[in-house]
């Protein structure tokens, strides 16, 4: 049953959309920062050969190392001011987030409202400096070691003044983001962050359809597999869009109320549950968590070098070694990356939706679901409803995240496109276009307001 704002929704005029000025300079807004962006990814790190990344690009493909260039739109092979993209942020959004849940004083700063956010804000904001600085040092070590044992020249003067040199760049390309996606935020349309990340996977669709179709024409890959691949990437778009937008809807009785004609009449209202409340949150979490210790152990295994039995040899084996475990389609990787989603699915629901303040807000205003008595029997059933369809929600992240990725693993295909980058791409622009549609809604409402005061001033 759709809801009345889905009933307006789809009864605007796009037709006013040429009327609406503002919605229009807030869309140029957000394209200029995303071309800026873009922009970014091709500025390389000083002290970095431009020319000689081709070569070591090349030498890494079909590695973890192009499981990060996907989620960055190509900054990282182009070791780019902006190579670490926004997972340091996402990173240090987790550990505040899970801390702010568990920590006591951290929790308190959370129940203030704007002040406390703010600053958990801000202790985000350290904390992916920390990691930025942390994965910047160990990049530019391990573009070093890595190009060296390649026989590849890629840094022109490697030693510590490259080093301090990449971690200040790249803390400031990060940051830079940052306040970007903080202007699309404020000043744009949608969420900053987001639009990042999916301009980022966005910019990769080009290479990898070319990637693939090159292969159908070279014989390497089968056309039946590009068929099927073309066909499993509808059926996620079109189950993504389904589930996205379902919904549990939970009935709220109101008690009888005097109207002005002296009439009682009872308010009936619904309280909306997504089915996946999460959203894009778990996967996204998950890989950035998967991704920063085994980059790190990438570049680290690559540069660990010594005579046989000695320590440095052995630790560089294991590092390798444990590697290649956890390489997207191992099954290693498949099964943490599966618990991820799914404990990221359950703890951010716990964050973002509480059963007892809701239960209490019911409550002072009078409202109750039929047959649950209010207060704690109340958040004892708002739980119990929110607990089974988390499970659904769990389930269907980590069907849509995980199995396209074995899949493409199995088939061989030189792809990283697979079901969490269609997710957050399709959540993104979904969540895009409903902003868009609040705003034209918006601009339509008050046409109807001016018109209503022109008609009133003619009385």
């Amino acid at each position: 049953m759709a809801s009345r704002a889905d009933n307006i929704a789809s009864n605007l005029n796009f037709g006013n959309f040429a009327q609406a000025t503002e919605l229009r300079q807030r869309i140029w807004f957000t394209i200029g920062v995303l071309i800026v962006f873009r922009f970014l990814s091709f500025v390389p790190l000083p002290g970095v050969n431009p020319l000689a990344l081709d070569q070591l690009a090349a030498q890494t493909q079909g590695t973890l190392i192009d499981l990060f260039n996907t989620f960055t739109g190509g900054a990282l092979a182009n070791m780019s001011l902006v190579a670490l993209g926004v997972m340091p942020y996402i990173t240090a959004s987790i550990v505040v987030q899970m801390a702010s849940a568990l920590h006591p004083t951290l929790a308190a700063l959370k129940k203030e409202g704007a002040t406390g956010r703010q600053k958990l804000n801000q202790y985000t904001r350290y904390g992916t400096v920390f990691l930025c600085a942390i994965q910047g040092y160990f990049l530019a070590t391990g573009l070093e070691s890595y190009a060296s044992s390649q026989g590849i020249e890629a840094v022109v003067n490697p030693g510590y003044g490259l080093r301090i040199g990449a971690v200040i760049s790249l803390v400031g390309g990060t940051m830079f983001l940052l306040w970007l996606g903080e202007q699309i935020t404020a000043r744009g349309i949608g969420n900053g962050v987001s639009l990042i990340i999916m301009a980022g996977i966005v910019a990769q669709f080009p290479m990898f359809a070319s990637n693939l179709f090159e292969g159908g024409r070279t014989g390497s890959i089968q056309p039946g597999i590009i068929i099927g691949f073309l066909v499993m990437v509808v059926v996620l778009i079109l189950l993504i869009s389904f589930v996205e937008r379902a919904q549990r809807r939970l009935l709220i009785q109101y008690p009888k109320r005097a109207t002005q004609r002296g009439m009682m009449q009872a308010d009936r209202s619904h309280l909306p549950l997504k089915l996946n409340t999460a959203g894009v949150i778990p996967p996204i979490f998950a890989s950035s968590l998967l991704l920063m210790p085994l980059t790190i152990s990438s570049f680290a295994g690559g540069g660990v070098t010594g005579a046989e039995g000695d320590v440095a040899a052995a630790t560089g084996g294991f590092v390798q070694q444990l590697n290649f475990y956890l390489r997207p389609g191992e099954w290693l990787y498949m099964l943490l990356y599966a618990v991820g989603i799914i404990f990221f699915c359950f703890f951010y629901t716990a964050v973002v939706f509480d059963p007892e303040e809701t239960a209490d807000n019911l409550k002072k205003n009078g409202g109750f679901i039929p047959g649950i008595r209010p207060g704690k029997r109340t958040a004892e059933y708002l739980e119990y409803v929110l607990t089974r369809i988390t499970v659904v929600g769990a389930i269907y992240l980590t069907v849509v995240c995980v199995v396209p990725e074995y899949m493409i693993a199995q088939t061989g295909i030189p792809l990283f496109l697979g079901g969490t980058s269609l997710l957050i791409v399709v959540n993104v622009t979904v969540d895009t276009i409903s902003q868009v549609q609040s705003h034209l809604l918006a601009h339509q409402y008050g046409d109807l307001i001016k018109k209503a005061k022109l008609k009133g001033r003619m009385r």
